[in-house]
């Protein structure tokens, strides 16, 4: 498994970065060039040889004015995006395939061309891979892939590492100053903004000192939340900082937002009335990106570093991680206020499913998927749902206030070996099971094929049973824990 580094430039000087500039501007024009002809039905089942080939035979490649490996380099990322686009495109036709080819026979010839690209001499597939494979159209102009043979680091006197890289012209290396002390290895991808340049690299990753962190020895459920990265059915809380970096992240966004919105009404009004040299000087100094770029790469930089611990916290206690799954859309939402609505929207719910991905594949846990419908609201003792209120779960049937949170990833933990719920039950039967789970308890009948386990059951009830809850937890507007879930009247266990 590989995992990709991100180092940076340090003190960099603008001659340099308008040398690399200039470079990855001509690369760009390659790239829109490779996207232009070979984007389409043209370039099905093309490899980035025969482009390069074809380019050297008819001397396409003297308009670029770069070094042959930048711009063959170029051409084998452009060629691999493309192919990208294109099997993301499959899935869509796999799946019109299924619908339209009742004979077994004919849907597997359908399957085979499809996959060996030979879906052009095909109309019922070329048809197919036209309606869902559109052009792309070229926009990356900053960027540099530098082959692992076309570099070299070297420490200066001062222990500062020195990334060489070519440039325009033969035998003319850019040197660039690092920030860090590790060099870069393998295939480089440098990315210029705001007079920066980051360097991506991959590197394996049990070679990474956490990869080698030995994983627990439980099985375990974790709940993704808003206030909280994780919290897991032992009633711990990991990511607690989440919601305050949200949260604020969000405020200050909204804030500079109408600040912007100010000034550019005014150079507005200044340009309409002929002073183009004041609506000049605000849009140069006021409404610049740079900053703005630069805040937002520092914000999502610590989110992930706070979430990817959260998760290494869960599984240095867990070798079977047991989490809901969140990709399915939910309908039925209530309304919520702009405030709500816009603090959510910059839930990070992605870089949590990415993080624990990762993390399980690299440190050997197991990572379980389950339903998320109605964990959030369903008492884990006796299923019926209960009311959200912070985050707090009111059962009316057993009398008791659950922490909502640990409630949730409770029922998530007891799901992963529910007989009757998998992972793609629709949630009107999820209901329905729950609701009949919770008439059998109340009349104290035995349950049918039922989850419910006595020995899992009696170590997670020790842990809240009679538990009152004492005070709120939750952030500004009410925001608090997973408490996307308790604004929401669909059955979803949160998006």
């Amino acid at each position: 498994m590989k995992v990709t580094r991100v180092a940076y430039s340090h003190g960099l000087n603008p001659g340099k970065y308008a040398a690399l500039s200039e470079q990855a501007c001509r690369l760009g024009r390659v790239r829109s060039r490779v996207w232009q002809q070979y984007g389409s039905v043209v370039g099905a089942g093309l490899k980035d040889r025969q482009v390069r080939d074809a380019w050297l035979a008819d001397g396409t490649h003297h308009r670029f004015g770069v070094l042959a490996n930048a711009w063959k380099e170029t051409v084998r990322d452009a060629m691999a995006d493309i192919a990208a686009n294109r099997e993301a495109a499959k899935v869509h036709v796999r799946q019109a395939i299924r619908r339209h080819a009742s004979d077994p026979v004919k849907m597997k010839h359908l399957f085979t061309e499809l996959k060996a690209d030979r879906w052009a001499a095909d109309p019922f597939l070329s048809r197919q891979m036209r309606r869902h494979c559109k052009r792309g159209k070229n926009r990356t102009h900053n960027q540099i892939v530098v082959r692992s043979d076309q570099h070299n680091t070297k420490v200066d006197a001062r222990g500062r590492l020195w990334l060489a890289v070519p440039g325009l012209r033969r035998r003319q290396l850019v040197r660039i100053p690092l920030n860090t002390t590790i060099a870069p290895t393998g295939t480089l991808r440098l990315i210029l903004r705001g007079g920066l340049v980051e360097i991506h690299y991959q590197i394996d990753a049990a070679d990474m000192r956490t990869s080698q962190r030995p994983c627990g020895t439980r099985r375990v459920g974790v709940d993704k939340g808003y206030t909280e990265a994780l919290t897991d059915s032992d009633g711990d809380h990991h990511g607690t900082r989440l919601g305050r970096l949200l949260t604020t992240e969000s405020d200050h966004r909204k804030a500079k937002g109408r600040a912007r919105a100010k000034l550019r009404s005014i150079a507005n009004g200044a340009a309409r009335r002929g002073d183009h040299a004041k609506a000049a000087r605000i849009h140069r100094h006021n409404l610049g990106t740079v900053k703005r770029q630069r805040r937002r790469a520092r914000w999502e930089a610590t989110v992930r570093t706070e979430t990817f611990t959260a998760v290494h916290r869960v599984v240095d206690k867990a070798n079977t991680v047991v989490a809901e799954d969140l990709t399915k859309k939910f309908t039925g939402r209530s309304l919520l206020g702009k405030n709500t609505n816009r603090r959510l929207a910059a839930w990070t719910k992605g870089v949590t499913a990415e993080a624990l991905k990762n993390v399980s594949e690299r440190r050997g846990s197991a990572l379980v998927p389950v339903n998320a419908a109605y964990t959030s609201q369903a008492c884990h003792r006796c299923a019926a749902l209960g009311r959200r209120g912070g985050d707090r779960l009111h059962c009316t049937r057993c009398g008791v206030v659950w922490q909502a949170d640990v409630n949730a990833a409770i029922n998530i933990l007891q799901r992963a070996s529910d007989p009757d719920i998998a992972l793609h039950t629709p949630h009107t039967r999820v209901k329905q099971i729950l609701q009949e789970r919770a008439d059998r308890h109340r009349t104290r009948l035995p349950v049918q094929d039922s989850s419910h386990h006595p020995a899992a059951e009696s170590e997670t009830s020790e842990l809240l049973s009679n538990e009152q809850y004492a005070g709120s937890r939750g952030v500004d507007d009410g925001i608090g824990g997973s408490d996307r879930r308790q604004r929401q009247a669909g059955p979803g266990g949160g998006t």
